[in-house]
């Protein structure tokens, strides 16, 4: 899913549409329809939307994980695919939430998700001496800012036998 599309959900179905308007796919079925999905430069957030006149000081954080998917119909990785990691930045108020949460999205948009590995929040990586790109940041204030899972990079697994 690059920068070239908008997302929409529409009738229950999040769309892809390109910038011109034209319908390109279903992305995947929804049953609740306050969630929402959308682009912003190559990374998807995926995210209950918030009523602004209900936020309050908030617990939340936000964790690194690295989750790894195997093949499920219409999952939309390529046919040759094995599987994927997918790096993702998920807002919680501790990481077990944030990984509750980021399977149950995950699962939604027909993605099976097997192992999931966290590596902190922002100030825990800082502390350890990772340097973190202002990209990556951005996106994890994005995803506390939105109580939202944003899957920055999905990198396909190809079994080469």
């Amino acid at each position: 899913m690059g920068a070239s599309h908008n997302f929409h959900l529409r009738d229950g179905f999040f769309t892809a549409d390109d910038h011109h308007g034209s319908h390109v796919a279903d992305l995947c079925t929804v049953t609740d329809r306050d969630y929402r999905l959308d682009d912003c430069s190559g990374a998807v957030a995926l995210g209950r939307e918030r009523n602004a006149m209900t936020k309050k000081i908030s617990r939340q954080q936000v964790y690194t994980l690295l989750v790894e998917v195997g093949r499920n119909a219409d999952d939309g990785l390529p046919a040759e695919a094995t599987g994927a990691a997918l790096m993702c930045y998920a807002s919680g108020v501790d990481e077990a939430e944030a990984v509750r949460e980021t399977v149950a999205i995950l699962k939604q948009a027909d993605l099976a998700p097997l192992d999931v590995s966290g590596y902190g929040t922002l100030d825990e990586r800082l502390s350890e001496g990772h340097e973190i790109p202002d990209e990556e940041i951005a996106l994890m204030e994005r995803a506390l800012a939105e109580n939202s899972v944003i899957v920055a990079q999905m990198t396909p697994f190809f079994d080469k036998v």
